[in-house]
């Protein structure tokens, strides 16, 4: 196999709670899910240990290649496991700066790329890679709905089956991620006595999509709105249309309104008038939709992609 082909795939965090900090990180406790918005990835094998990264696609061509985690991950795989490198095109789809975790999803694909195109089976060392890459990177190998703690190394996979169905607002601003963990560690701190991502957790484990909208929330959303005052622009938009809750994700910007059904989130799309990107997205589990799971969900050969196309 010289060439592999992977879909990395975004994901959306339905609570981002901050329950305390150790050293210099933020601790938090997030519900997280995958969603069918995804950057593809090609990757070919070299002869030789170096890699190369072609960006395509929504600004991110402009990406210094020393600040391109994917690049960081062919390098740090090629180093960790003694194989070749790879020449890596990456077609962005993943809108930048949004919180949709496009950075990490190119870095997870990569990581699952090369393990499949060398033959590496270690998952944990692949993990441990995928640790150093980033918090959610090693969330993001294998995606669906999970719970994620600690700076975002405990992972708790949930065996949730809804499709939730959002419409996403994404303003043409991003938010600085670094400026809105400093803007809110300015804030004055507030004791907490439920948690929000329990709650939506156990709603969801119940098949109750209603209840659980009512405990979306972000705890970098108030920061993120006095960064850029689209966010709470496109929050306000979002709330006008009834949905089941809305909440922003990552730090920002994309905002996020939960509704009960695709027509209805189509229909919102349909009369959003702002000045934001509107997309209807919907969560994925790893699992294709006669219930056959592959080995991993997130790495497909081109018959796997093939069938996928024609489903």
């Amino acid at each position: 196999m010289n060439t592999v082909k992977i879909k990395a795939y975004a994901k959306i965090n339905l609570t981002l709670e901050i329950v305390g900090r150790e050293q210099n990180f933020h601790l938090l406790d997030s519900l997280v899910a995958s969603v069918d918005l995804f950057d593809l990835i090609v990757l070919k094998k070299r002869k030789d240990k170096l890699s190369s990264v072609t960006m395509r696609g929504l600004g991110s061509e402009s990406i210094p290649p020393e600040q391109n985690n994917a690049l960081k991950a062919a390098e740090r795989f090629s180093e960790k496991f003694g194989v070749c490198g790879a020449d890596i095109t990456v077609y962005k789809n993943i809108p930048l700066g949004a919180g949709l975790g496009g950075s990490s999803a190119d870095a997870s694909g990569v990581l699952n790329g090369m393990a499949k195109l060398y033959g590496v089976s270690d998952e944990q060392a692949i993990d441990e890679l995928a640790d150093g890459l980033g918090s959610d990177v090693k969330y993001m190998r294998k995606g669906g709905y999970a719970r994620m703690q600690g700076r975002g190394e405990k992972i708790t996979s949930l065996a949730i089956g809804q499709t939730l169905h959002f419409l996403a607002l994404m303003p043409p601003s991003p938010v600085n991620t670094g400026a809105c963990y400093r803007e809110y560690d300015a804030l004055p701190t507030t004791s907490k006595t439920v948690s929000a991502t329990e709650k939506a957790v156990a709603a969801l484990l119940e098949k109750n999509v209603e209840e659980a909208g009512r405990y979306l929330t972000n705890d970098l959303f108030m920061p993120a709105a006095r960064l850029n005052g689209e966010v709470q622009e496109a929050f306000d938009a979002a709330k006008s249309f009834s949905p089941l809750g809305a909440v922003m994700t990552g730090s920002g910007s994309c905002v996020l309104a939960l509704f009960e059904t695709k027509e209805l989130c189509e229909w919102a799309k349909s009369r959003y008038r702002g000045k934001c990107l509107a997309f209807a997205i919907k969560t994925v589990l790893p699992e294709k939709p006669n219930g056959r799971v592959w080995k991993n969900p997130f790495v497909l050969s081109d018959d796997e992609l093939a069938q996928t196309d024609n489903e």
